[in-house]
């Protein structure tokens, strides 16, 4: 029987147009001002669109517009300008009523062939088990952080220091806390933690808010842990950007990811 997945997207009699119904455990934010993840609604996306065109995602990218809250519901409309023998070229967008919240851009297919290399190798760390896991700086509560475990391999997160990060690289290995499927949509969920390496690099009490979420999807093998490779390239002008390498147990490469985002910076860290 096949997994689950993060969040609660359902069919309608439209076979290109489905819906994200928001509960707190797809959203982050302080109490009272929760809002969707942006990693769901690329997450979303991708589910939306892999049913539609019955075909894996190769890559996709999500620019987001706006911010959507719970109890609303997100819709999905699909559009696929182009389907050829092995793959399609799509696009998804996101709104609440008439107010546009994320657009996402994407191909999918497979074609036939035995090659599969990869160059880029997981750097060395401690497994998950002997990493100190992060507890998230809000603390408690039911939203997307409680449903998702986290351990610092290398960096600063959440809080927990596993070593020095500010050359601007963070280790960190996540799962979901339930039987979850990891799949491109759970990778694109994780792909959004990017902004949560911005303190790491700074030596700060910083983050930031995305822009785009971009994850190209190499092969999808069985893993309980994924160790998400995340550094943060270069910030300027108030804007940052950064890269994140996913990598199942065993050191498959299983997706790269990269993103730009708006630094936020809180205070000097403690």
């Amino acid at each position: 029987m096949t997994a689950p997945l993060f969040f609660d997207i359902q069919a309608t009699h439209n076979p290109h147009r489905w819906y994200l119904p928001l509960s707190p455990g797809v959203c982050v934010g302080p109490p009272g001002n929760l809002f969707m993840f942006g990693g769901v609604g690329l997450g979303s996306a991708i589910a939306a669109l892999q049913r539609t065109c019955e075909r894996p995602v190769i890559w996709a990218t999500a620019q987001y517009l706006s911010y959507a809250r719970p109890p609303s519901v997100v819709d999905l409309d699909v559009w696929v300008p182009a389907a050829g023998k092995y793959n399609s070229q799509a696009r998804v967008i996101g709104h609440v009523g008439d107010k546009e919240i994320f657009t996402v851009n994407a191909a999918l297919g497979a074609r036939p062939s035995d090659l599969s290399r990869q160059w880029l190798t997981m750097p060395d760390c401690a497994p998950p088990e002997d990493c100190p896991p992060a507890a998230h700086w809000r603390g408690g509560g039911e939203d997307l952080h409680s449903r998702i475990e986290v351990r610092v391999a290398k960096g600063r997160y959440g809080g927990t220091d596993a070593g020095d990060g500010e050359d601007g690289r963070l280790l960190l290995w996540i799962r979901p806390r339930e039987a979850i499927a990891i799949d491109a949509t759970m990778l694109a969920i994780m792909a959004d933690f990017v902004p949560g390496a911005v303190g790491n690099a700074l030596g700060l009490n910083a983050g930031g808010n995305s822009l785009d979420n971009t994850i190209r999807v190499r092969a999808i093998v069985p893993t309980d842990w994924v160790l998400c490779d995340t550094r943060i390239l270069g910030i300027h002008g108030g804007f940052g950007h950064g890269a994140m390498y996913l990598f199942a147990q065993d050191g498959e490469l299983m997706a790269t990811a990269s993103q730009s985002l708006i630094v936020r910076v809180h205070g000097e860290r403690g």
